[in-house]
């Protein structure tokens, strides 16, 4: 990022703003508005309204009011709110609200009205009604629609009433089959949701609900039931059971789909996504990876979810088979397979089984590497790597002109946003800049503007905006914004005292707190390292803290010196290996020493198979975080797969600090 000299007196006043602002009267009849409104205090919320008046923030003072009323309130009640915050991200929240409860309650003539004045339209509710709705007036085909209503509905991660709505119209139409049904039902009992179960089955039939639930609360005792092979619907419930049997003990389920009265009784595409389910509570359960493949081979790909393809290829990569990562990712529909990760795998598979013959396959695969190759990306590194070309940081785009800057200086979204994190409104405030750069207009700003966004975030030091801003450009990359390195003085200081990779400490920080110094994860991790507290306690007597007091987690440089110090012992105990350490700051050194069990597999692979989705997530974006800054902070090309290496089991388990919490 590179900023002309002429705006800094104009981040100054800025700065200075919010000196004045935390003094006036309406900041605390706003922040009094916004205790009420979590109490849902609907009378105080009314009462203290006037009081904001002419305060930057006045709109969301005035969704808070509105919104505690919403239930009651007439159209014209609502429209007159969202008149007084046009334009503005509460506004389109209102709105949102609005449709969901017009939805709830069946008014849709005034949810077509206000439909088209809906800005976001990222709510997957609201689209589900939508479309319902396009098929009643037929604008377009109820099949086509039925299809969107059904995909929707499958990823919705909770139960709520748009796209069930939208569901049962079109079972009842017809133009949905039951079996959508109880494939939702499937995703809710795999993933332990028993609202998802439940509602999905109560649109077919209300009656079987209790059953249902007797289930997912004793599976092995319904499919021990002599019954159950002559109950109605028993085929669809015995799948039910035999994933919640799975999510248990997926051994037994296996066992269970040896039985003669289910294979004959359940279709090819029961069985199939049941092994899908097998297998991948094998591939995640310690003891049990082995099993996998075979799990997997009993059904047939094009029945399996697309989450079990997703682990029959990691369950191939652990095995080194790569026939069946093959497999499994050709039978990925569209989306998926273009995922990076899995354009990356094929590409891999193509080399190792050298098909039809080794230069054809090294074309295919050189083909499917330049089709992700970059830095944006773990995969993307990887590939890039694969052609024969380390990583380095592409030059800086042209400096922002001061019209630009001013573009951001002067926005009122953007503006709103800072006023309500100044006054602690942290949550809010992101919400606020997030719609401004990604919702307001359709498509969100260009790449000029969002460096211009950005560069006003990392100026005020709001890391997290400034990292998430300038991540969405399109065309050009300011790597000074995507991968800031603030504190440097202190982050250089104490890894060079402790022998740590600065480059590593950054990636990790990057990604716990985006250098949020006040960040505060749901479980109590706090600060730039998001330290747990008993870690924290640990940590510091273990390097002679000995006056260490809690609340000194929250403080800067206590916190990097008690983060980094866990993390080098972490990454002793774990033989330097940089995944390892990572995955055990994210899940604990048990968990990371207990997934290293097994065959040595190169880091990518092991990576790979993480069975948590955050800590595989994180181990990964953390390594590819690190590789960019050591780019940044040495100039030189990078490898990501050196920092990957090979994890296996420890040579010398007896060596391990059992202490390390």
């Amino acid at each position: 990022m590179r900023l002309k000299q002429g705006v800094l007196p104009i981040m100054a006043a800025l700065l200075l703003q919010s000196a004045a602002w935390a003094q006036t009267s309406a900041d605390s009849a706003l922040l009094e508005m916004r205790e009420a409104f979590r109490r849902n205090a609907t009378s105080t919320l009314t009462a203290l309204l006037w009081r904001v008046q002419g305060h930057p923030l006045e709109p969301m003072a005035v969704y808070w009011e509105a919104k505690a009323r919403l239930e009651s309130a007439t159209p014209a009640d609502m429209r007159s709110a969202m008149a007084r915050m046009a334009g503005t991200y509460w506004e389109d929240r209102l709105r949102a609200d609005w449709l969901l409860q017009l939805g709830k309650q069946r008014d849709w003539t005034t949810f077509e009205t206000e439909l088209p004045r809906y800005r976001m339209g990222d709510d997957k509710q609201i689209q589900c009604y939508a479309l319902m709705l396009d098929a009643v007036a037929r604008r377009r085909p109820s099949d086509e629609v039925a299809r969107q209503v059904a995909t929707l509905w499958h990823a919705q991660p909770q139960a709520e009433d748009g796209c069930a709505t939208a569901a049962k119209a079109f079972l009842d139409s017809g133009h949905l089959k039951p079996e959508v049904a109880w494939q939702r039902a499937r995703l809710g009992m795999e993933g332990n949701k028993p609202a998802i179960v439940s509602q999905a089955v109560n649109l077919l039939n209300p009656d079987w609900v209790v059953m249902v639930n007797s289930i997912a609360a004793e599976p092995a005792r319904y499919l021990n039931e002599k019954i159950t092979a002559i109950r109605p619907r028993t085929k669809e419930l015995v799948t039910l059971a035999i994933i919640r049997l799975a999510s248990l003990d997926p051994a037994a389920a296996a066992r269970e789909m040896d039985h003669t009265r289910w294979k004959a009784q359940l279709t090819d595409e029961e069985r199939s996504w049941l092994w899908g389910v097998i297998g991948k509570r094998m591939a995640q359960t310690t003891g049990l990876q082995d099993q996998a493949l075979t799990a997997f081979a009993n059904g047939q790909d094009r029945h399996m979810h697309a989450d079990h393809l997703a682990w029959k290829v990691r369950a191939g990569l652990r095995a080194g088979a790569w026939g069946h990562v093959r497999d499994a990712i050709a039978v990925m529909d569209e989306p998926q397979r273009q995922e990076p990760a899995w354009v990356y795998w094929r590409a891999r598979a193509t080399q190792a089984l050298r098909e039809p013959d080794v230069l054809t396959a090294h074309i295919v695969a050189g083909g499917l590497y330049r089709q992700i190759a970059g830095g944006q990306g773990f995969y993307e590194q990887l590939a890039l790597e694969e052609l024969g070309r380390a990583w380095v940081e592409p030059p800086p785009p042209p400096p922002l002109t001061s019209q630009e800057l001013a573009f951001a200086q002067t926005n009122p979204g953007l503006q709103r946003a800072l006023a309500a994190m100044r006054l602690g409104l942290r949550t809010e405030g992101v919400r606020e800049w997030n719609y401004t750069t990604n919702l307001h207009t359709r498509g969100g700003m260009g790449d000029r503007e969002l460096l211009a966004a950005a560069a006003l975030a990392c100026q005020l030091e709001i890391w997290d905006r400034c990292i998430n801003t300038s991540e969405r450009t399109r065309e050009v990359q300011d790597a000074s914004q995507r991968f800031p390195m603030p504190f440097r003085p202190q982050v250089v200081k104490r890894t060079s005292e402790i022998g740590l990779d600065p480059a590593y400490v950054y990636g990790l920080i990057r990604q716990e707190s985006r250098f949020i110094t006040e960040a505060r994860s749901g479980v109590g991790a706090s600060g730039l390292m998001q330290v747990m507290p008993a870690t924290a306690r640990w940590t510091a007597r273990k390097i002679g803290l000995t006056d260490f007091q809690p609340h000194q987690i929250a403080d800067r440089d206590t916190n990097i010196l008690i983060g980094t110090a866990y993390l080098k012992l972490a990454l002793d105990d774990l033989e330097g290996s940089m995944p390892l350490a990572a995955a055990a700051y994210n899940a604990g050194p048990g968990r990371a020493r207990t997934w290293r069990q097994g065959p040595t597999l190169a880091g990518e692979i092991w990576a790979e198979n993480i069975p948590f989705e955050e800590t595989r997530d994180y181990v990964k974006k953390v390594l590819a975080n690190t590789t960019h800054y050591a780019a940044l902070i040495t100039g030189q090309p990078q490898s990501l797969r050196s920092r990957l290496g090979i994890v296996g089991p420890s040579a010398h388990p007896e060596t391990y600090n059992r202490e390390l919490p």
